[in-house]
């Protein structure tokens, strides 16, 4: 059997070695923390890019349409009563 000396010098080297690796994952929590800040906010412009990106294909698609060939007349009349609807909606709630 070991004699308290011995326990306590044991005891003392699973206390600095315990501190050491709580020391290590507070700094890897950190730098975790830390990334995922950063990515959040690279989703965050990404997510806001894609919206724009989205918009601006909405228009074309409605400008191409509206351009129109004799093919889709239909289409740019339905697109176009889609757009009037919407700016109907837009003016009355603007009015309320």
């Amino acid at each position: 059997m070991s004699t308290p000396l011995e326990a306590i010098y044991l005891l003392e080297d699973k206390l600095k070695n315990l501190l050491y690796k709580y020391d290590f994952l507070k700094e890897e929590n950190q730098i975790l923390l830390e990334n995922h800040a950063k990515l959040h906010v690279i989703l965050q412009e990404k997510t806001q890019e894609l919206k724009i990106k989205q918009e601006e294909y909405n228009l074309l698609k409605i400008a191409k349409t509206i351009e129109g060939s004799k093919e889709n007349k239909k289409e740019t009349k339905q697109k176009i009563n889609t757009l009037v609807r919407e700016i109907d909606k837009c003016i009355s709630l603007l009015n309320s």
